[in-house]
């Protein structure tokens, strides 16, 4: 097997993976990984716009995540205020008090995969890795919405 195809294939196996080991994290919840990453992405960087909020999400990158939305809402865990009732992209997403206690225990969870994530290599192996993986979804919208939590962070920060 030719290096691009191995990491072509390793990249999905990592990723299906993860994504279970969170599934199965978050099963006690009642929530799933996108509805996590709502609630994460609100308990960072609210109030978001419907847009705002597109714009951050990897799970619903580069399509409308008003279903995802509506779904949050639905199970009391995010508000959502409509200046312009004529425009549903420009509705205000906050965390109500249940999505608040949530996503903290989602912080929780996650913060656990990341400690097992830290153990698997040393700073430099995972600063290579993560260097080959920006490449790869550079300028993709998966990779837009990585890059702009990043660079969110960078801003808070700095």
């Amino acid at each position: 097997m030719r290096p691009a195809e191995q990491l072509r294939w390793l990249i999905l196996a990592a990723q299906r993976e993860g994504n279970r080991m969170l599934a199965a994290a978050l099963r006690s919840l009642g929530l799933t990984p996108a509805q996590s990453e709502v609630l994460r992405l609100l308990g960072d960087y609210a109030p978001l716009t419907l847009t705002g909020l597109g714009e951050l999400l990897v799970c619903e990158s580069g399509t409308n995540p008003s279903r995802l939305v509506d779904r949050v809402v639905e199970l009391g865990l995010v508000t959502r205020a409509t200046p312009d009732a004529g425009d549903r992209r420009q509705v205000i997403l906050q965390l109500t008090p249940k999505g608040r206690e949530l996503e903290s225990a989602v912080r929780g969870i996650e913060e656990v995969m990341y400690a097992e994530l830290d153990g698997i290599g040393t700073d430099a192996e995972l600063a290579t890795v993560i260097a080959v993986l920006e490449r790869v979804v550079a300028g993709r919208p998966s990779g837009d919405a990585i890059a702009a939590r990043v660079a969110r962070e960078t801003a808070e920060d700095g």
